[in-house]
């Protein structure tokens, strides 16, 4: 049972919300109700750092906050067994305006943290081409320049525009790249147009 009944009546009307929290992010976020004044915690929703209600709520464990505070954090926090989460407390006051409770969030994030770790595996620099093998290759040379000019300047190669268009062929014209046979069908495939859209680009890049 996630809150010991009868619940506190400070912690009643935020009781919908801790529900939806958990209902959301399952089975990933643990929510957690602590009573300031007693140090126990009186509820606790999909329990991942396996604490139970009536537990010591351990709240000097907190970063400092002041009495009139609304949200700590987030701050980070380590589950028993090693796992990173990501952490967010609540102040909950009374009809009085009185503190009395803290609705804790807890998040694991350990699965975004080891997939996060594969892409930058994937990610880390490579050696360079070997010269001998590419720098001849005019097909290899027109897709590297479209996608450094498409990486450097941002660009989505499905959404360029006409006037981007024309400085890819520019940028491929400067460097030699249209003096080979079928070169401009290959870059017409590369930028998504014709090979009659290339030349019509190439005539008014050289003007």
């Amino acid at each position: 049972m996630p809150v010991k009944s009868p619940a506190p009546n400070w912690l009643e009307p935020h009781l919908p919300v801790c529900e939806a929290i958990v209902a959301l992010f399952a089975p990933l976020a643990e929510v957690a109700v602590h009573d300031i004044r007693r140090d126990r915690i009186v509820g606790i929703w999909n329990p991942i750092s396996g604490r139970k209600i009536g537990g010591r709520s351990l709240i000097e464990e907190l970063p400092p906050y002041s009495e009139d505070a609304r949200v700590i954090g987030p701050y980070p926090k380590v589950l028993a067994d090693g796992r990173a989460i990501t952490s967010v407390s609540v102040v909950l006051h009374n009809a009085k305006g009185v503190a009395r409770g803290l609705l804790c969030i807890n998040f694991d994030r350990s699965p975004f943290d080891a997939t996060i770790d594969l892409l930058v595996r994937f990610a880390a620099p490579v050696e360079d081409r070997p010269a001998e093998l590419f720098d001849k290759d005019w097909r290899e040379q027109i897709l590297l320049v479209v996608d450094e000019e498409c990486r450097s300047r941002s660009l989505r190669r499905d959404r360029l525009t006409r006037e981007q268009r024309l400085d890819l062929v520019r940028a491929l014209d400067e460097r030699g790249l249209f003096s080979t046979r079928n070169a401009a069908a290959h870059a017409g495939r590369a930028l998504g147009v014709s090979r009659t859209t290339i030349y019509a680009l190439l005539k008014e890049a050289r003007s």
